[in-house]
């Protein structure tokens, strides 16, 4: 087994973002994905994003020829130091993959799944080796945000989690050890949260999906990008900080400014929220909005390092 080898089951937009992330640090990636044409995909993607990559930094070694493809999960997974699991976000799909992973790979392997709001007990159940399956959450696009949340499950242990953090430190990435599991995890549950109020303002008319937009990019967005919501508000303050927010601000929070439920998706709202973005986007193309919001996110996490280069994870 090689701890320079890792395995990618499951190729659509995250497993590929995976895989340009562990080209791009030097690994040898072997990737399987029963869907026809996923290796022609996948490569196209990889060649795509590889720019972008390259203006983050490579590590030695780097090469999009160190990717390969195989037929079967056994293949992928048997000489694999490390796994990362990203088929559709069903519990029964997941969990027979699983399955076959678990049966297939080395015993010390640690193997991560994708998922975005399945448990990580409930994928670990009827496993051999169920503790060394944990969730391990990225976000889109994966070969350039560093935020993965790791969650382990109750057959989880601390060395297997710690294992897992310090191999994805090793990729660059800023790891997010979830102490309690929750559905949903924690990032998710919070775009959620802005998610549903969005929608909620469309709805009523209050605004288009461009003005939502406008708001959060020019403002809230600006500002979480460097700090996050506790240490803007801890700003906000003054010299007393959080102490003084929450006697100031804190009764205002009884207010019921925000709906908390999604409002019903109906046709009509679907209609506004779809013509809107086509609106918003114009005539570009997705793959040169991607390229652009790529470009951008280089440019900001630079930024990010600059600025708050003392973060804990």
């Amino acid at each position: 087994m090689s701890k320079n080898t890792v395995a990618v089951i499951g190729t659509g937009v995250i497993g590929n973002g995976w895989i340009g992330r562990f080209l791009a640090q030097g690994l040898d990636v072997i990737a399987f994905d029963p869907a026809e044409g996923a290796e022609e995909r996948t490569r196209n993607v990889v060649g795509q994003v590889w720019p972008a990559l390259e203006k983050l930094g490579m590590a030695e070694g780097a090469s999009q020829d160190r990717l390969t493809f195989v037929s079967t999960i056994e293949e992928a997974v048997q000489s694999a130091g490390f796994i990362q699991e990203n088929v559709p976000e069903r519990e029964d799909i997941k969990k027979d993959v699983l399955t076959s992973i678990d049966q297939y790979a080395k015993p010390e392997a640690i193997i991560g799944s994708s998922t975005s709001g399945i448990m990580a007990t409930t994928l670990q159940e009827g496993l051999q080796h169920p503790g060394r399956v944990i969730v391990a959450h990225p976000f889109n696009p994966v070969y350039i945000l560093p935020l993965v949340e790791l969650v382990g499950g109750e057959a989880t242990d601390a060395t297997e989690m710690e294992k897992a953090k310090a191999f994805y430190q090793s990729i660059q990435m800023k790891p997010l050890v979830i102490k309690k599991e929750i559905e949903g995890h924690v990032a998710d549950r919070l775009m959620e949260a802005l998610w549903r109020e969005a929608l909620h303002l469309v709805n009523d008319d209050i605004v288009t999906t461009e003005e939502v937009d406008a708001a959060i990019i020019y403002g809230a967005g600006l500002r979480w990008a460097q700090m996050g919501p506790f240490l803007t508000f801890h700003l906000a303050g003054g010299d007393q900080g959080m102490r003084h927010m929450l006697e100031q601000f804190g009764p205002a929070l009884k207010k019921p400014w925000t709906k908390l439920e999604a409002p019903e998706l109906t046709e009509d709202l679907k209609e506004k929220v779809i013509d809107g973005c086509e609106s918003h986007a114009g005539d570009v193309p997705i793959a040169e909005l991607e390229d652009k919001r790529n470009e951008f996110l280089v440019k900001l996490l630079d930024l990010v390092e600059d600025y708050w280069p003392h973060s804990k994870i």
